[in-house]
């Protein structure tokens, strides 16, 4: 998933973490974390970790005794996770979920935030992350919802594909593609996990401004490689039409939208 589309490079990662991580991330990396059981994580794995969100979470909760190694595909997220999280303890590293640098059984808990969307083979992710479980060891996770009930991106992918009629963008699609419940408790299954639990949780995204919300839509995820690739000019054009819709649908100054999402807990 490193094709220029899909790559969370260059000024991203920060525009990410600035305008998107508090609309929509901070609400389910709080809920993500406060699932986490501090005396039984002594050896803890991020993957997927991102801006290092989920992270800085997992820095305040677990025991100091613990051990906590954070991994992403992405060294530019990496980059910026590390200004986010200046913590001693924590081992960053950049990693692919699909082949992890670890033995069998390395860790009691593995936490991945909104990441296994993006792994082209969802069953040897799953695998991989069971394989490196310890005998009884838990997997917490969550996976955004379909498109069309997460309207904020719902309606910039609208508005984006009508700019580009004859080749319109899909990375928006791609966050939003892993959310069949049923498919996701077979690949768990099939992966050696036990006991999983799926259910839906529904979050309010919060914005300081419909402005605010709109870089970070358009600007803070691989659509503004696309739009740059075609007509770099284009990019603040895009920017004020998502903004003036979300302004109209959602309000401004805050914008409130509502967005769900899956939330995954299983053992090995």
């Amino acid at each position: 998933m490193q094709a220029s589309n899909t790559s969370f490079a260059g000024s991203i990662p920060y525009t990410y973490d600035r305008y998107l991580g508090p609309m929509l991330f901070e609400p389910y990396a709080e809920d993500l974390v406060s699932r986490v059981d501090p005396s039984a994580a002594l050896h803890v794995l991020e993957i997927a970790c991102g801006s290092g969100i989920v992270t800085q979470r997992l820095v305040k909760t677990l025991s100091p005794f613990s051990t906590l190694i954070a991994t992403d595909l992405n060294p530019d997220m990496l980059s910026v996770a590390r200004k986010r999280v200046p913590d001693q303890h924590l081992e960053w590293m950049a990693a692919d979920a699909l082949d992890l640098p670890f033995p069998d059984s390395s860790f009691d808990l593995v936490v991945c935030q909104f990441g296994f969307m993006f792994m082209p083979d969802k069953a040897r992710a799953f695998a991989e992350v069971c394989r490196v479980l310890q005998p009884g060891g838990r997997l917490l996770f969550n996976t955004w919802d379909k498109l069309a009930n997460n309207p904020v991106f719902d309606l910039a992918h609208s508005i984006v594909a009508n700019f580009f009629p004859d080749n319109p963008p899909q990375f928006y699609q791609v966050p939003f593609s892993f959310y069949d419940e049923q498919l996701i408790h077979e690949l768990l299954n099939a992966a050696g996990f036990r006991n999983s639990r799926i259910h839906l949780l529904q979050k309010e995204s919060l914005s300081p401004s419909a402005a605010d919300a709109a870089r970070g839509v358009v600007e803070g995820n691989p659509i503004l490689t696309f739009i740059q690739q075609r007509d770099a000019s284009m990019t603040d054009l895009l920017r004020d039409e998502v903004e003036h819709a979300l302004s109209a649908r959602f309000g401004n100054r805050p914008m409130k939208a509502p967005m769900q999402a899956w939330v995954g807990e299983t053992r090995k």
